[in-house]
C-alpha cells in the first residue's frame, strides 16, 4: 500500500453528510482524511456533538454519560500511578471539564484547553478554568498532559506534537488515547464505524503510529492500556449509521467480539498510551 492509497471512502454522518477519503500514510502506518476543510469549527456545529455538552437527552446520551463517569476513574486511577497529587495537568481537549474536575478533587493542579465555547461555559459553571489554544499556554510547564480522544482532531498534527512536547516537562508524561482503526469492530463496519468521524477526525491511528509520532522526539511508549468501553459505545453508534436504527443487541455482540478478539490480537477498537522520554 503506498502512499497515497485509498484505504476506505466514508461519509460525515453526523453533521453535513460530505464525503471524505481515508488515505494510508505509510511513513505513520496511519489514515489521513481528504480533503481536511478549513474551516473545521463548522462539522462540531451540533447538538449531536455529545463531548461538547452534558446531555442526557437520549438513552445514547445517557450511556455515554454513564460510561464517563466509570471511564473518569479509570482514569484518575492511571494518573495517579504516573503522576503525584500537587503536581500540574494539562488536559488538552477538556471538553466539559469533568475529569479536570475529578483531578481538581484528588489534589492536582490543573488546566484544559479546550476551543468549543459551549463546552468552556459548561466547565466554568463546575469551576474549571479553560483556555481556548494552546498559545494562551505557552509559556507553561506541566508535569503530565493528557489528550483523551483529541490528537486525532488537531490540524498540523506533527507542529502540533512539538508545541506539546515544549509544554511538558523534562521528566513529564503524556496520556494519550486515541481510536484503532486496525480494531476488529473497524473492520467490520468499515465506513460506517462511527470512531473514523471524518472530518473531525483528521487522523486515524495504529499502534505504531504513536510510536512513530513520539519517537523522533525522543518519547517512548510505556503503557498501552485498552479502552473497553469504547468497543461498544462506538458499536452502538455505528449501528445507528449502518442500519438507521439502534440495534442494541447487534452493537454489544460487535463489542464484546471486538474486546474478544482485541484480547487475542492486542488491537483494540481504543487503546490509552503513556508515553515518557526515553533515557
Amino acid at each position: 500500500m503506498t502512499q497515497e492509497d485509498i484505504y476506505l471512502k466514508c461519509k460525515d454522518h453526523s453533521v453535513s453528510g460530505e464525503k471524505f477519503s481515508l488515505l494510508y500514510n505509510a511513513k505513520y502506518d496511519m489514515l489521513v482524511t481528504k480533503p481536511q476543510p478549513e474551516n473545521l469549527a463548522s462539522y462540531y456545529q451540533s447538538e449531536e456533538y455529545i463531548s461538547h455538552t452534558d446531555s442526557k437527552k437520549t438513552l445514547l446520551d445517557k450511556i455515554y454519560q454513564a460510561v464517563k463517569v466509570v471511564n473518569i476513574r479509570s482514569k484518575i486511577s492511571l494518573l495517579k500511578q504516573y503522576s503525584k497529587p500537587g503536581s500540574s495537568l494539562l488536559d488538552v481537549g477538556a471538553g466539559t471539564g469533568d475529569f479536570l474536575l475529578a483531578a481538581k478533587n484528588n489534589g492536582f493542579e490543573t488546566l484544559g484547553v479546550e476551543p468549543n465555547k459551549t463546552a468552556r461555559t459548561n466547565a466554568a459553571q463546575k469551576g474549571i478554568r479553560l483556555e481556548k489554544e494552546l498559545e494562551a499556554i505557552s509559556d507553561s510547564k506541566f508535569d503530565t498532559i493528557s489528550l483523551w480522544h483529541v490528537l486525532e482532531h488537531l490540524p498540523e498534527l506533527e507542529e502540533q506534537i512539538k508545541i506539546l512536547i515544549k509544554l511538558l516537562s523534562e521528566k513529564g508524561t503524556f496520556i494519550i488515547a486515541v481510536p484503532n482503526y486496525k480494531s476488529y469492530d473497524a473492520s467490520y463496519y468499515k465506513n460506517y464505524w462511527a470512531a473514523y468521524d471524518v472530518p473531525r477526525h483528521l487522523w486515524h491511528f495504529s499502534k505504531t503510529s504513536i510510536e512513530k509520532l513520539f519517537e523522533p522526539h525522543g518519547y517512548k511508549v510505556v503503557k498501552t492500556k485498552p479502552m473497553l468501553f469504547d468497543a461498544f459505545y462506538v458499536s452502538l453508534l455505528s449501528e445507528k449509521y449502518k442500519t438507521k436504527k439502534s440495534s442494541f443487541i447487534k452493537a454489544i455482540f460487535i463489542g464484546l467480539k471486538s474486546n474478544f478478539l482485541g484480547w487475542r490480537t492486542k488491537e483494540y477498537s481504543s487503546h490509552i498510551y503513556v508515553l515518557k522520554k526515553d533515557k
